[in-house]
């Protein structure tokens, strides 16, 4: 079977466009959990009119992103341990999943894709990572992507990217403690090693606990502003 390529991100439609920005700003915390998205705040802040703000937001909603609040509007999903405990067991899960079918499925072109997407995210982490965080946050999205590219489901692979972004939501507010307690370098050569050699089950256990350390950083993170 054809391995499956990445879904094409251009926005085709004014809701496709303000869906791609509001989703990417509530990632990256621009958009503060909790806040309240306020449809003529929209209007302004994103140059789109009411009908597809509101595509895009209940769109959002059904990701998770963000909640329905019945006649009062919408609001940007709470943030919280017990909720970043749920979205990491759910993506190792899904992960491991689909790293396994697409090891055994993977052909030449997924090969040249891991080679590639790992060449430059290794380039990158050889740098100042600090300097560099926006570059290295689409490389390393692209190396975990090509490891999975192989995989047959289609089902499967949507509701990963759901739960890779779900997850990069949490790891965004604690980037530089995740990068400054590991090396993070070591262990994308760890996965990529063992990917190449179709080692499934190191591949498995090395990614899985590549999650799981940036969700344990995170969450002491996390846990330290709610205390605060």
């Amino acid at each position: 079977m054809t391995s499956l390529q990445p879904v094409d991100s251009t926005p085709k439609t004014l809701t496709d466009y303000v869906y791609g920005q509001l989703r990417a700003d509530i990632i990256s915390g621009k958009l503060a959990p909790k806040s309240k998205l306020k449809i003529e705040h929209l209007r302004t802040e994103y140059g789109v009119g009411a009908t597809p703000l509101r595509e895009a937001l209940s769109r959002l909603s059904s990701d998770g992103f963000v909640i329905t609040e019945g006649q009062r509007g919408f609001r940007v999903s709470p943030i919280s341990p017990e909720d970043l405990d749920d979205v990491t067991e759910l993506r190792v899960t899904l992960e491991l999943k689909a790293l396994r079918n697409s090891l055994q499925h993977g052909k030449d072109d997924w090969e040249s894709r891991v080679v590639a997407t790992y060449y430059q995210l290794s380039k990158i982490e050889e740098l100042d990572l600090f300097a560099n965080l926006e570059v290295w946050e689409q490389r390393n999205h692209d190396f975990h992507w090509a490891l999975i590219s192989a995989c047959t489901s289609k089902w499967l692979l949507h509701f990963y990217h759901i739960l890779y972004d779900q997850h990069k939501r949490y790891r965004n507010i604690s980037l530089v403690a995740n990068l400054g307690q590991r090396d993070v370098r070591r262990e994308h050569q760890r996965i990529y090693d063992a990917a190449l050699a179709r080692d499934v089950d190191t591949a498995c256990r090395e990614v899985e606990a590549h999650i799981r350390q940036t969700a344990d950083v995170t969450k002491v993170f996390l846990l330290e502003q709610l205390r605060d």
